[in-house]
């Protein structure tokens, strides 16, 4: 059986990759993957010319390998979707920075602030973290967000198996009242 994939946390990104450069080297630290996710309003460039022409041509992907990178073209039919990116891109991160327009408003705001950093969850207060405290965060479930309730504790119902005793009694009942009735019209 495959395990579920978990999807990665969200933080919306205002500034440039190396603002956060702190972040990126305490998940490093923490075990932890990092992804950086830019949706900017004009494509991409430079892409180079044999991966963009692979592109246009209808390759499902065009990619260039060369020393510790490698560069990705996939057409899109239509705007981007931000589920299929993260389950396409980002498959293992914690935590993928967002920057870009037109993002959706439930992503939380991250902020330098200081040494440190401020979440802000839609509709909610900001929360200040050191930069451990938020990779560290990023193991749990809702790390900015207020702790689930924890799950009432259900008991089993006894009705349920006084219902199942009595139609098993009925049945055994049955079951020897047809016996018996069977063995009696045997009997004349």
């Amino acid at each position: 059986m495959t395990e579920p994939r978990k999807a990665p946390h969200l933080l919306r990104a205002g500034e440039p990759p190396e603002r956060y450069a702190a972040l990126f080297a305490a998940a490093r630290a923490e075990g932890l993957r990092i992804g950086w996710l830019d949706l900017p309003v004009a494509a991409p460039s430079p892409v180079p010319e044999p991966l963009e022409t692979a592109a246009r041509l209808g390759a499902l992907r065009a990619v260039s390998v060369a020393g510790d990178r490698s560069v990705a073209v996939k057409p899109l039919k239509g705007a981007p979707v931000l589920r299929d990116l993260l389950g396409e891109h980002f498959r293992g991160c914690a935590l993928v920075l967002v920057r870009g327009e037109g993002l959706p408003e439930k992503i939380a705001i991250l902020r330098e602030a200081g040494e440190g950093w401020t979440v802000t969850p839609p509709g909610e207060a900001a929360r200040a973290f050191t930069t451990a405290e938020l990779a560290g965060a990023l193991r749990r479930p809702r790390p900015w967000g207020p702790p689930l309730p924890p799950r009432p504790v259900r008991l089993p119902k006894p009705e349920k198996k006084r219902r199942r005793d009595q139609r098993v009694k009925k049945a055994k009942a049955k079951g020897s009242k047809d016996q018996k009735d069977a063995k009696d019209r045997k009997d004349r």
